[in-house]
């Protein structure tokens, strides 16, 4: 995530919705679908359309089901809805904030579209008994929202949250607990609930943490990164002092001062080249955040 995707290096002068996260944005298209589906319910059904078939191996124009399945719910079970988002709202935002808006839709879409071929996989290997994988369909967040919650678990496992809004536990120990309902609901059968989405959504969730991916690609965060530098740079050129030698000593001193924040945010975008963002220790990003407010200071 560079200086463009987080606060303090924002442009005052920004177009209209520019601070619309992209949490609220799949909040409002999810809501938006599940009244849509209820109010043309008797003419046509939108969560049947855009659900996710079984059977999606034998109809592969309509691929386009890996990703339409994570945007519509139960029609007639609202908590389907309210679970989910209630999950997104309070843990997407904080794992948006670590991401950057961009990143976030990446990371979301692909939890999805994950998700939705890991169910896929189970429906073709282990079907029910006497069924056929035209009978099973798939439908809800689910999948994409433990993938968030397992990136907010990697970097908040001390968080207390409240479990059914009353009692206290820390974040790492909710996961573990929907870790092992999840798994065991897999091995039973799995019934009304996508477990091995879940579990699919959680472990990439999981890896994409640990390892620090950056779904941008490799050759978009080299533009960024030099962009980033090059202005850096500019902003903070060592400039020569006057001949009186008595009045030197304080630039020269803040000259020394801007090479040494130079080299040390040369040395950090490196790092961010090669780990990417998230490996930054919290004193790199404080120092980012200085060599950025500097250059505005500069630029005025």
């Amino acid at each position: 995530m560079g200086f463009s995707d987080r606060g303090y290096s924002r442009d005052s002068h920004q177009p209209f919705l520019a601070d619309w996260t992209a949490v609220m944005t799949i909040m409002v298209v999810n809501v938006a679908l599940w009244v849509l589906n209820l109010v043309a319910a008797g003419d046509f059904r939108v969560s049947e359309f855009l659900s996710l078939q079984g059977d999606l191996p034998r109809h592969l124009l309509k691929v386009w089901e890996l990703v339409s399945y994570g945007f519509v719910h139960a029609p007639l079970d609202p908590w389907h809805l309210i679970g989910n988002m209630l999950m997104l709202w309070f843990f997407g935002r904080e794992v948006e904030a670590i991401m950057g808006r961009g990143e976030f839709f990446r990371f979301y879409f692909t939890a999805i579209v994950l998700a939705g071929l890991a169910w896929l996989v189970s429906v073709q290997l282990f079907p029910d008994r006497g069924g056929t994988t035209a009978n099973y369909h798939l439908m809800g967040a689910s999948g994409a929202i433990m993938a968030v919650f397992a990136v907010f678990v990697w970097y908040y496992p001390k968080q207390t949250v409240l479990l059914w809004f009353v009692l206290p536990v820390p974040v790492w120990a909710l996961g573990l607990l929907y870790l092992v309902m999840d798994v065991q609901g897999a091995a039973n059968g799995g019934g009304q609930v996508a477990h091995v989405a879940h579990i699919a959504g959680a472990l990439f969730g999981v890896c994409y943490a640990w390892r620090g991916w950056n779904l941008s690609g490799f050759g978009d965060m080299q533009d960024r990164l030099q962009t980033q530098l090059k202005g850096l740079r500019r902003g903070m050129r060592v400039v020569r002092p006057p001949d009186d030698e008595d009045d030197d000593r304080p630039s020269r001193s803040h000259d020394r001062d801007d090479v040494a924040l130079q080299e040390t945010v040369d040395r950090i975008l490196e790092k961010i080249s090669r780990s990417g963002e998230a490996s930054l220790t919290q004193a790199e990003r404080d120092t980012l955040t200085q060599a950025s407010r500097r250059l505005k200071e500069r630029m005025r």
